[in-house]
């Protein structure tokens, strides 16, 4: 398999997991919906809804960031390297991307270590938080495979010198 086929796999893999953090959005505009109208006319909130309203953000967000950074949908500040040549644009792409690969790596291996040793459960609902820490990690870890995928962009753009 070559790194084509890896990079289309990877890419697959991060749309199909953002399509489901989307699919997250849909629960929670209901719930918080349905809260809403209950609170203002019965004054009768929806017990959990802040607890279920965190953890849908929480799984929307993470499963969302991967897909985000394949897009370039992520906030870029570039007025400084847009006056730049290729060369010396693409050098400054690499070393940003190994910067965020250590970075998202650190979150990687901090998530899963938090997220399998977390015994904790929510205080109204008691839903274990285990599943949302390990979720951090494999989050960051679709976002590090982004991110690679990015380097060797930035690799191929410095030998071909262009923008």
């Amino acid at each position: 398999m070559g790194w084509e086929e890896v990079k289309k796999r990877i890419r697959r893999i991060n749309y199909f997991v953002c399509a489901i953090g989307m699919a997250m959005v849909i629960p929670l505009m209901l719930l918080t919906f349905a809260d809403v109208m209950l609170r203002g006319f019965f004054n009768k909130p929806i017990p959990g809804t802040f607890e279920l309203s965190e953890y849908l953000l929480a799984i929307f967000i993470l499963l969302g960031a991967a897909y985000t950074q394949q897009v370039k949908g992520h906030v870029g500040v570039d007025f400084v390297t847009s006056r730049l040549s290729p060369r010396p644009r693409a050098i400054c792409e690499i070393i940003t991307t190994l910067l965020s690969l250590f970075i998202i790596a650190i979150v990687v291996w901090y998530g899963w270590i938090e997220g399998i040793s977390e015994k904790t459960v929510s205080d109204q609902l008691r839903i274990p938080q285990y599943p949302f820490r390990v979720l951090v990690a494999v989050g960051a870890f679709l976002l590090w495979l982004e991110l690679l995928i990015d380097l060797f962009g930035s690799f191929g753009k410095l030998r071909r010198n262009e923008p």
